[in-house]
């Protein structure tokens, strides 16, 4: 879907109203906690690339950008929040945004789509050097927010596959995306729901703000 050219919003300027606008353990189903930010709530320094010999890769190598958070594969935002939640037989939810001045959030979710249809299927391996294969087709969920697109991705590795479905919608100057994963995909009315939460609060912020 083509961004707004103009965002019809001004951004969440203030980082510590994005963090709070974003998904919250009660907008969620039964049995999701919110888990701690290794950085933010626990003081851990920042991971790198050579703690622990981490032997992950990516091929092609711009596929590495799918799912990660928008701010990471957007560069320039204002400001950036996340929180992610664990909940029954490996499943799990994660929702994060970005906030960006004048065109940047437009030019996120070009760039991000862009991302997405280039990387429909590609290979890769974990941090122990597991090899993973992933494959990325479309969703279909209702539109939210001022624009959005729905993906799903499945990743197969050591005979399991999980699956992720994601929803990636523009508020005004906000970039948010939510993904919810498990072995078996989320029931489509449960990611809706999902989505449209996250996009009415995060308007509530803008408003707000």
């Amino acid at each position: 879907m083509t961004a707004p050219a103009t965002p019809n919003a001004g951004p969440v300027a203030d980082a510590a109203r994005l963090q709070a606008a974003l998904l919250t353990a009660a907008d969620l189903p039964a049995g999701f906690v919110a888990l701690p930010d290794p950085v933010r709530d626990l003081g851990l320094p920042p991971a790198t690339a050579a703690a622990g010999a981490d032997k992950s890769s990516t091929t092609p190598q711009a596929c590495a950008e799918v799912l990660r958070e928008v701010a990471d594969q957007s560069p320039g935002s204002l400001t950036r929040a996340a929180v992610r939640f664990g909940g029954p037989s490996f499943t799990s939810i994660d929702t994060d945004a970005a906030s960006f001045p004048a065109t940047g959030a437009s030019q996120a979710f070009t760039r991000i789509q862009s991302t997405l249809t280039q990387c429909t299927e590609y290979r890769g391996t974990d941090a122990d050097g597991v090899q993973v294969g992933y494959r990325l087709g479309g969703l279909d969920q209702s539109k939210v927010g001022d624009a959005s697109t729905a993906v799903r991705l499945t990743t197969a590795s050591d005979g399991v596959t999980m699956t992720s479905d994601v929803v990636i919608a523009m508020v005004g100057s906000t970039v948010l995306q939510v993904v919810a994963s498990g072995q078996q995909p989320v029931e489509p009315e449960v990611l809706t729901g999902l989505a449209s939460t996250a996009v009415d609060r995060i308007r509530g912020a803008v408003v707000a703000g």
